[in-house]
């Protein structure tokens, strides 16, 4: 999913808690989806406790935040549980959300290529259509952001 203004894809995954969330329940209000590479490693942690630190702005501007990465439900539960997240956490492991929003890309890590996560947030409006992207981004001041962005509502 590239380009403003491109329609939101229809995509359902499942969160910590083992129920489902449908993007397209989300119709109607601002969507941040933001992509990251594993739970409760540094960088990853510290994306999702700035948006966590910003949620209850996001919801006050009629916005959802929902993190996405191919960690395993019960990581997600453990990761969401520790860090007092208050968003949803989707578990793709199947990478279908990965590969709709196209965020798996050839790293370097150590010198070593492999194919992984590239960090993104996507900004869907309330139409379901893609407002605003974000690739490989750099972590302090990334939820900032995004929030402004977000029209008050």
């Amino acid at each position: 999913m590239t380009g403003k203004g491109k329609k939101l894809p229809k995509l359902e995954g499942t969160l910590g808690d083992g129920s489902t969330l449908s993007l397209s329940s989300l119709k109607g209000q601002w969507v941040v989806v933001f992509f990251y590479p594993k739970d409760n490693t540094p960088g990853c942690t510290n994306e999702a406790r700035d948006f966590r630190d910003l949620y209850a702005t996001f919801r006050a501007r009629n916005a959802e935040v929902v993190g996405v990465s191919r960690d395993s439900v019960r990581s997600h539960a453990n990761f969401a549980a520790k860090h007092e997240l208050p968003f949803p956490l989707v578990s793709d492991a199947d990478e279908t959300w990965c590969k709709a929003f196209d965020v798996i890309h050839e790293k370097v890590l150590y010198g070593k290529r492999h194919m992984g996560v590239v960090r993104s947030t996507f900004l869907i409006d309330p139409d379901g259509r893609l407002a605003a992207e974000w690739r490989g981004i750099k972590i302090p001041g990334h939820a900032q952001a995004v929030l402004e962005n977000v029209p008050p509502a």
